[in-house]
């Protein structure tokens, strides 16, 4: 998986993913969408050498974000944003990508893990349980965005386990799938204060 951070970077093959810090911070759903889908739009315009205005950012009867206009047939968009930070996948196959901040101050919801995360979670020093909860949590709604049905499903019915490298596994007992994903954290003045994955299906 190839990791940009800069609007400008191009990918040497895909898929990709960009995490791109800007100084937005739209309070309202209309705003994030139009900042995710403007940050999108010039990356992808620079990834297919083509003029940014010549790039179409629309979605299907679900709200997933589809691309139109001139681009490679077969070619899966997916979207985020948390505080002001816009995460953006592109593959040849379907894919999902989220961030998600690392909340501290709290115990993260365990209620709402699959029970093998929260025991994975219970184990762990209570001061690292925030980051690897946003891990997790990204790594779900990654999944269900690249299956296109966002949670239709309950987040517990399914069980992502984090592994070395930045790698995660994602075990769906109802598709009878186990597959393999990215996950980084993301540092913002000195603190791991985000954490982002990026899920591509077969």
């Amino acid at each position: 998986m190839i990791w940009l951070t800069s609007p400008d970077a191009i990918a040497t093959a895909l898929p990709a993913a960009w995490l791109i810090a800007t100084d937005q911070r739209p309070e309202h759903l209309p705003g994030r969408s139009s900042l995710r889908r403007e940050t999108a739009r010039g990356i992808i315009a620079r990834q297919l050498a083509l003029p940014d205005d010549a790039i179409e950012i629309g979605h299907d009867e679900r709200g997933q974000p589809l691309l139109l206009g001139p681009v490679p047939l077969g070619l899966h968009l997916s979207l985020a944003t948390r505080a002001g930070v816009v995460a953006i996948a592109l593959a040849q196959r379907p894919t999902g990508i989220d961030v998600e901040q690392i909340e501290g101050t709290t115990e993260p919801p365990l209620a709402s893990l699959h029970p093998d995360e929260r025991a994975a979670l219970l184990e762990l020093p209570a001061a690292k349980r925030a980051a690897a909860f946003a891990q997790i949590w990204s790594a779900k709604e990654a999944y269900v965005k690249a299956l296109g049905t966002g949670f239709a499903r309950s987040p517990e019915s399914f069980a992502v386990t984090l592994s070395a490298g930045q790698r995660f596994f994602l075990t769906d007992p109802v598709r009878k799938l186990r597959i393999e994903g990215d996950t980084r954290l993301i540092k913002n003045g000195g603190q791991e204060s985000l954490a982002a994955a990026i899920i591509v299906l077969d």
